[in-house]
């Protein structure tokens, strides 16, 4: 079995697992009490330790990934957005406002996918295809999203499969040595097979003389089946912001075409290592009306089923509209409530994963994925920010140093140093020789989701999706107050991310 564990905290804290910040905010804290012990007020001393010791909980102790501040800020924000309506989305269509032609090509998207515009990129490839070209105005980047199909490690061996790891591991170096890529994601989702092609197939083949009895047979199976089974679709996104690939872009003509053209050789690059040493027997960038396809089927799973036969009967009739345009490829309405988001006729519940300290074992993720009940819908992102050099040296630097510090500190005070900040220091002083070897650095991330019909209780789904998570090995941390944006992330392939901030 192959694993891993080579991954560590993003931040050391070198005071007794204190930050800078959270020391220097505590030691501020701390004057009050010593001003009032240097004036001989011992009653006002007291008081303010009462309240020293009320900020050190809040600011040290964290409740479910976050810190009581953190939680108090998210809230506010929440009950803010809900005030003046930004936790809900209509759509443009259902409010009278969806008949100009000119908005059918325009994205109607709700949440932090407001911001995002759809481009038809230049002829690309032998088949002269116009890859959709993302933009994001809010977080300032640019991406393009690819299906892909692998053949999967179920079955494969142990070397296989750590040759896939360092396939993987090579193309992050890969997209790190660009220095334009910021992001690169990986998105699996897997829904129960709706059946519509076979009955695509059967009704083009099915003969009027047929046996009774075989009908009847082959009916039970394909029903059998079809609940049975299980539909996967996997995308892959790379994500570029705007300020690295600028300059570039200006040499290569400028404007929209020369980000095309720049945007064209990192699909290569990034599609060479795909094919190569990952393994991935289909690669295919999206265009724009099969993106839109991927963004509807997202937010809702059902509508798949017409959208087959619909293609079936363009092959027969020209005239008929099998397209999605994007004023109607999302929701005709949304709400982000605190723990599910819900949208049309459906409920989705995201949570993110923590890493066990023992290592991840490749495949360890197929769990999550597999749906309980027939109707449900597991979706999976694992998403790959990349660090610049110049950064990452930084950081490393600055891990080591806090973990000499702390160890320094601990057997100054006697204070025995545990084993799991042993393992940590070992970590943050090997992680300078890898990046001095050209290895990349990369804070990888895993949200899931699970999206059924109103018909069935979410919250009875969720913590089907909390179980399949602890399955796993791993520990679900539920994305409360931002399961809209979790829900994008997951679920709609266009490179939203849960780390980038708009100065990206």
């Amino acid at each position: 079995m192959t694993t891993y564990a080579d991954y560590q905290r993003d931040r050391i804290g070198w005071f007794f697992g204190l930050s800078g910040g959270q020391l220097m905010f505590l030691a501020l804290a701390s004057l009050p009490a010593f001003w009032a012990i240097s004036r001989g007020a011992w009653f006002s001393a007291f008081l303010f330790a009462l309240v020293w010791v009320f900020l050190l909980a809040i600011t040290v102790i964290p409740v479910r990934g976050r810190s009581a501040t953190g939680w108090v800020f998210a809230s506010t924000m929440y009950a803010v957005g809900g005030l003046f309506g930004w936790t809900s989305f209509r759509a443009k269509a259902t409010q009278g406002r969806g008949d100009d032609p000119d908005d059918v090509d325009t994205p109607d998207l709700p949440g932090v996918l407001q911001g995002v515009q759809i481009h038809d990129g230049p002829p690309h490839g032998s088949q002269l295809q116009r890859v959709a070209i993302i933009e994001d105005h809010a977080m300032k980047t640019w991406a393009v999203t690819a299906s892909i199909v692998h053949p999967g490690i179920g079955m494969k061996d142990t070397e296989e499969r750590a040759r896939y790891g360092e396939a993987l591991a090579g193309l992050l170096d890969v997209a790190g040595r660009t220095e334009k890529v910021d992001e690169i994601l990986f998105m699996v989702r897997t829904v129960p097979e709706d059946g519509a092609e076979r009955d695509l197939w059967v009704n083009r083949h099915r003969r009027p003389n047929a046996p009774e009895l075989s009908e009847v047979v082959n009916s039970d199976l394909a029903h059998g089946l079809t609940q049975a089974s299980v539909r996967t679709e996997q995308f892959v996104t790379i994500v570029v912001p705007e300020t690295r690939i600028a300059r570039s872009a200006k040499e290569s003509g400028g404007g929209f075409e020369g980000r095309c053209r720049e945007l064209y050789l990192l699909m290569g690059e990034i599609e060479a290592q795909l094919r190569g040493p990952m393994g991935m027997t289909t690669v295919r960038w999206l265009t724009s009306p099969e993106l839109a396809l991927a963004c509807r089927t997202g937010f809702a799973p059902g509508d798949r089923a017409g959208i087959v036969e619909a293609l079936s009967l363009r092959e027969k009739d020209p005239s008929v509209n099998a397209d999605v345009p994007w004023a109607m490829a999302g929701p005709s309405g949304a709400d982000a409530t605190v723990r599910h988001y819900s949208h049309d006729a459906w409920n989705s519940v995201s949570a993110t994963i923590k890493l066990p300290t023992r290592g991840v074992a490749m495949g360890a993720l197929a769990p999550m994925l597999t749906p309980s009940e027939f109707g449900e819908r597991r979706s999976f992102v694992v998403a790959y920010p990349i660090v610049s050099q110049s950064k990452a040296d930084r950081q490393s630097g600055n891990a080591e140093w806090a973990a000499d510090l702390a160890e320094g500190m601990n057997e100054k005070l006697g204070r025995k140093t545990r084993a799991k900040q042993r393992d940590e220091a070992h970590k943050a002083r090997g992680l300078d020789a890898k990046l001095a070897r050209g290895n990349s650095l990369t804070r990888p991330y895993g949200v899931c989701t699970v999206t059924v019909p109103k018909s069935m209780r979410i919250t009875e789904f969720g913590r089907r999706l909390d179980a399949s998570v602890r399955r796993a090995g791993f520990a679900p941390l539920r994305l409360d107050l931002a399961q809209d944006v979790g829900f994008a992330a997951s679920t709609i392939p266009l490179g939203t991310s849960l780390t980038r901030s708009g100065d990206a």
